[in-house]
């Protein structure tokens, strides 16, 4: 069980016991199948954000907002050193 600290607003202590136990009982390489399934929605609902505020953006402005926003502007910056920064 997370400490209470760590357990969403949204959810009761018991509602995280069953899922941590949940978890638990998956074993290593189903936990890390949820693990890049939710990076994966993560990473488009960011996107679907970034789309919203900028529909502007084609796709590689849209990536490189993403990335700025994962990377930090220091990182993105020098990944992409011939890109001007993008908004997120």
């Amino acid at each position: 069980m997370l400490p209470e600290a760590l357990v969403p607003g949204d959810t009761s202590p018991e509602a995280d016991a069953a899922q941590v136990d949940a978890y638990r009982r998956m074993g290593g390489t189903a936990r890390a199948a949820v693990m890049f399934r939710l990076s994966d929605a993560t990473r488009r609902w960011t996107l679907a954000g970034i789309r919203a505020r900028h529909p502007e953006y084609d796709e590689a402005r849209a990536l490189l907002a993403y990335a700025r926003l994962t990377l930090g502007d220091e990182l993105a910056r020098r990944v992409w050193p011939d890109r001007d920064p993008v908004e997120p």
